[in-house]
């Protein structure tokens, strides 16, 4: 697992996706945004603000959670 947060969000958004069996065109379509934002947050090069996390997470059916972090 990566330090970097936007690419551990990135890699989950992406599994998510392809279990659902979502391109990324139809990802985007759901949460309202571009194929382009699609993977660029998924390949960690776009640091995704909240409210189209929480766009993301509808479309995918799934939730934000914050946990604290492994010791």
């Amino acid at each position: 697992m990566t330090d970097n947060p936007r690419l551990r969000i990135g890699s989950r958004i992406r599994e998510l996706r392809k279990e659902k069996g979502y391109s990324t065109r139809k990802l985007a379509e759901l949460a309202e945004i571009t194929g382009a934002n699609v993977v660029n947050i998924e390949n960690g090069k776009y640091s995704v603000g909240l409210d189209v996390l929480s766009r993301i997470c509808k479309a995918l059916e799934a939730d934000i959670k914050i946990e604290k972090a492994a010791e």
